[in-house]
């Protein structure tokens, strides 16, 4: 099989961005933060860091046990989205990128010569030159190359940093059997345990487990595509469908009791909503979370007849926050949009029932598009006003006019 797929992945993003734009922190463990706080935990962290052990999700105390040379930064996601667009420029223009598949890996497809080793091989080492050049020394990435996109991921993971590996359909599957299972893409914990299940404890064992077999193990026909990837064909994925939309938040210390949370969740229910009118969706589903310290996180939900009114959401959240349990000081609140349906296919109810105020949107909208999402916005957001920046998902990009400051 030829090699038609190239996948680049920029090397701890978030933390190489600050080092490339504040010099003092370079060559120094360096911790990403949700927010500035001591009780809080790490969504990025340096490869001097990562040394130490610190990994996404280690939290504060633990960095500094682990690391007690380590340097904390507030993340600013705009500035991550900016550089972003940047990169991608710098990369589109030696190779086309064929999909951006989140803000820190852009896979591209291979014809043509470009499916010769020597000469994909030269073209990424001119993408790492003009990124040097052009982005700086920093933003360096891991770039793999295989028969398929699954393969060159794999590729891209087998040399960090700033490494360049190639997996032929030669080279397989021993080239793969020094990889754990939680090293290959789609095997995550659960995965891993119902692997077990099955007496599957290594990549050599998958590798020697029939289509069929994985079918049962993936109880689907997910497992035959897995059987299929690993040994290089290119499997059509089905289509990406909108589940859901939703916001989360670490409260600063500040905002830790009640009205503090309610102001921020009542911020992130408003940007769900104008992120759902944006993308054309209607949600019949909303869902709310909230987690202290000492007690086990809480969660409501409520359903409703299919809407994107922004007053109307507000007035649902208010009934699901007024079943909390009084636990104290909350410390992370959340909102989930979920039952989307595209807006425009609604079945509309007989009777007003109040939810309902699309002009009110409208011109809401309207005045945020013109003069910026904190120029208007529900009053139950105010002192959330500061809080609950842009956030950056795993495979969500934000949209700088949307999810800018404010709202």
């Amino acid at each position: 099989m030829p090699l038609r797929a190239l996948l680049l992945d920029f090397n701890s993003y978030f933390a190489s961005v600050e080092q490339q734009l504040r010099p003092e922190l370079r060559d120094r463990p360096l911790g990403i933060l949700p927010v500035a706080a001591e009780t809080t935990c790490c969504i990025a962290a340096s490869y001097q860091a990562k040394r130490f052990g610190v990994r996404t999700g280690t939290s504060v105390s633990d960095a500094r046990q682990l690391c007690p040379d380590i340097v904390f930064v507030e993340a600013r996601p705009a500035v991550y989205v900016e550089m972003h667009h940047k990169l991608m420029t710098i990369v589109d223009s030696v190779i086309a990128v064929g999909e951006v598949l989140s803000i820190d890996e852009v896979a591209c497809d291979l014809t043509g010569s470009w499916q010769r080793e020597e000469v994909i091989r030269e073209l990424s080492m001119k993408v790492k030159a003009k990124l040097r050049a052009e982005a700086g020394e920093c933003m360096t990435c891991s770039i793999g190359i295989g028969p398929n996109r699954f393969l060159a991921k794999t590729a891209s993971n087998m040399q960090k940093p700033d490494g360049l590996t190639v997996i032929h359909d030669a080279d397989l599957p021993d080239v793969l059997y020094g990889l754990k299972l939680e090293d290959l893409n789609g095997i995550g914990r659960h995965m891993l345990e119902r692997l077990n299940r099955y007496g599957i404890y290594s990549v050599e064992a998958l590798c020697a487990t029939s289509r069929e077999q994985l079918r049962r193990v993936w109880g689907g026909v997910e497992g035959e595509r897995y059987h299929d990837r690993l040994r290089g064909i290119e499997v059509a994925r089905p289509p990406a469908k909108r589940g859901s939309i939703g916001h989360s938040h670490v409260l600063p210390p500040h905002l830790r009791y009640d009205t503090g949370a309610w102001s921020v969740l009542s911020k992130l229910t408003q940007k769900a909503a104008l992120r759902l009118r944006s993308e054309g969706y209607l949600a019949s589903r909303m869902s709310i979370r909230v987690s202290w310290r000492r007690h086990d996180a809480w969660e409501d939900a409520a359903k409703f007849t299919p809407m994107s009114d922004t007053l109307g959401f507000l007035r649902i959240l208010a009934g699901l926050w007024a079943e909390r349990p009084p636990h104290g000081e909350p410390i992370k609140v959340g909102v989930v949009l979920s039952g989307l349906a595209p807006a425009g296919q609604e079945t509309l109810p007989l009777f007003d029932d109040g939810t309902r105020s699309p002009g009110l949107d409208a011109a809401f909208d309207k005045v945020r598009r013109k003069f910026g999402n904190d120029a208007l916005y529900f009053g139950g957001a105010f002192l959330a006003a500061h809080e609950a920046p842009m956030r950056i998902a795993f495979n969500h990009i934000p949209d700088q006019a949307l999810e800018s400051d404010g709202l």
